[in-house]
């Protein structure tokens, strides 16, 4: 913690910008670890949560769009990249909605969470909506985690990482569970969501 913190008074702003592109890219902890930094009083807990959010929900949007337009060409000589995308739209195709909201949280998923979505007929007005709601949802737990616990994880951190990352994977499984539910309560056409585009 004590080099997050010194990265963060030496490049200042910088800090802001490098949250926004790792948020864009993927999720891990690095929005836990700045919202204990916001603990701390090292950066605006605003602005963590601003950037948090942004990079999030439009990382997911450029993929999005991006697969949307070209397709999954790219990915056809590189098999470890087909293979996720085939697990993510193995998991699209039996979860709809839900998968589009949780896609971001397990570790792996997020960067090709979004690709096999754009090759069904979902709209671009339904799939941004569940990714804004999931990104909010994924910036308060992150950076709301770190801010209000921030010491508190930090302690746990120092004299045993692994069972703080079991406190706080069981706390993610309920909330995600939870957000599952009500997803899958409001699906009713799940059938023409995965629907191949023409």
């Amino acid at each position: 913690m004590e080099s997050l913190l010194y990265f963060i008074s030496e490049y200042g702003p910088l800090s802001y910008g490098l949250l926004f592109a790792y948020c864009a890219l993927k999720s891990g902890a690095l929005p836990l670890f700045a919202g204990i930094a916001a603990h701390y009083g090292a950066l605006e807990l605003s602005a963590v949560a601003l950037f948090v959010f942004a990079g999030g929900y439009l990382g997911d949007e450029a993929r999005f769009y991006l697969v949307r337009r070209y397709g999954t060409g790219f990915a056809d000589n590189r098999p470890k990249i087909r293979k996720a995308l085939d697990t993510a739209k193995r998991l699209l195709e039996r979860y709809g909605y839900a998968y589009i909201f949780l896609y971001r949280y397990p570790k792996g998923m997020r960067t090709v969470g979004a690709l096999p979505v754009a090759l069904t007929a979902i709209s671009w007005r339904s799939f941004t909506l569940i990714n804004a709601a999931s990104a909010v949802l994924w910036t308060i737990v992150m950076v709301g985690l770190g801010y209000v616990f921030g010491s508190t994880i930090e302690h746990a951190i120092s004299q045993n990482w692994g069972g703080f990352s079991i406190a706080l994977l069981v706390i993610f499984l309920a909330v995600s569970y939870i957000a599952w539910l009500k997803v899958i309560n409001q699906t009713t056409k799940k059938d023409s969501l995965i629907e191949e585009r023409p």
